[in-house]
């Protein structure tokens, strides 16, 4: 696949993918379930089309991300809007593809809605996404969500008080109640401390004539980048269905990075190899720009030759990029059997937050995608060209000058 269609590469594994909704589907099988794949983790069209072909739905967080699910085959029923900061441009957009439910973060954001649903006559399904203060043990502070002073989320009280105060809007239809507290989380518990904040708001909710119909768990499902175990969605499952069962609800799940992470890889081809100061760097043709993950959060990939080379000594060595930045690398102090100039890197559980967070700095073009189905590669996205990197722009038309340019001087 280096070979055919260039490096760097991503590739992604369908039936991998199939095999992960299926896992999710007969973990929580028993109770209603809406599984919304979080579109941010990896929004490849032909990946989201073969999601949508399962009966999946989405998580989206933008207007783009609501063109592209719908695009790709996904039933505009479910799919649920997250995100902290929804534009006017894409509530409106919302509310007219008839989405399932917006997943509303602040009472600003509330007000908003109801005034846009008002102006169009119509009524906007909603959740509010309950900030249920739960400190989740994830691998960088930048992917826990769920405590109090993060920007995500509304307070239990707040909360409750807004469902009371805006029952008897005739513009807002309460449909549910969600929470996400973080993401690569692979223990149970603070799902379920998480879980029973949130049904303890919707019981008082119910008692008091609110009636919801869904409670939403969020996502971020660990999985393993070092070949140990994700979360065990079967342990999860046994505390949280008999919860939902217990009051009659839907419930609704936002896995991305446990859908696509593990079954995509990125292939990259070594560059040079040479040695500063006593240290081995293993320069290849993708990085930062490619593979955001490493530089930005310190995450771990294994990283492995695709062929190994007979009698290889195993180096200590720094993986980087091309890149024009120190912070450019895959990986450091790596050990791995020393490759030669030509030889073929995988990237492995790079499915998820590879692509997605992939950039056009330094005026590097983004890789090609291929997935693998039934046996067959199949080119899912070209690798772009240097004209595409152009488009959009404009090089403004200079006016003509009116009186003619000052003497130099000599020289």
């Amino acid at each position: 696949m280096a070979d055919r269609f260039g490096t760097p590469l991503y590739v992604y594994d369908a039936g991998a993918i199939e095999e992960r909704i299926t896992r999710f589907v007969e973990a929580f099988a028993g109770i209603p379930l809406l599984l919304a794949y979080s579109v941010k983790a990896n929004g490849s069209l032909a990946l989201l089309n073969r999601i949508a072909s399962l009966d999946a739905g989405a998580d989206i967080v933008s207007l783009g991300e609501l063109r592209r699910a719908v695009r790709a085959g996904v039933l505009p029923d479910r799919i649920v809007f997250s995100g902290v900061g929804k534009t006017e441009e894409e509530l409106v957009a919302g509310l007219d593809a008839g989405i399932h439910a917006f997943h509303v973060e602040s009472a600003q954001e509330l007000a908003l809605l109801s005034q846009l649903a008002s102006d169009r006559n119509v009524v906007a399904p909603v959740s509010l996404r309950v900030n249920p203060d739960v400190r989740s043990p994830t691998p960088h502070e930048y992917t826990s969500t769920g405590y109090a002073s993060s920007k995500f989320g509304i307070s239990v009280s707040e909360a409750e008080s807004l469902y009371l105060s805006r029952a008897a809007d005739p513009h807002l239809d309460f449909r549910g109640i969600g929470v996400h507290i973080g993401s690569q989380i692979v223990e149970v518990a603070p799902y379920i401390t998480a879980l029973d904040t949130v049904l303890g708001v919707l019981d008082r909710l119910m008692a008091a004539d609110v009636p919801l119909g869904y409670v939403d768990l969020g996502g971020g499902f660990g999985v393993g980048y070092q070949g140990e175990s994700g979360l065990d969605l079967e342990a999860l499952s046994a505390q949280v269905v008999p919860r939902v069962r217990e009051r009659n609800l839907r419930l609704v799940l936002e896995p991305g990075r446990s859908i696509v992470g593990e079954a995509g890889l990125m292939l990259t081809r070594v560059l040079y190899v040479k040695e500063a100061a006593g240290k081995t760097f293993i320069i290849v043709d993708a990085g930062m720009t490619e593979l955001l993950r490493p530089s930005h959060y310190r995450a771990f990939h294994r990283i492995t030759p695709v062929r190994l080379r007979e009698g290889t000594t195993p180096v200590l060595a720094d993986i980087v990029g091309p890149v024009c930045e120190t912070g450019d690398f895959l990986a450091r102090d790596r050990e791995l059997p020393l490759p030669e100039p030509g030889d073929v890197l995988a990237v492995e559980t790079a499915g998820a937050y590879g692509f997605s967070m992939a950039s056009n700095y330094n005026a590097r073009r983004r890789p090609a995608e291929v997935m693998i189905d039934r046996g067959e590669a199949l080119l899912i996205r070209c690798r772009e060209t240097p004209e595409d990197l152009m488009l959009g722009e404009v090089i403004p038309a200079r006016g003509a000058r009116t009186t003619p340019p000052a003497d130099p001087g000599p020289g």
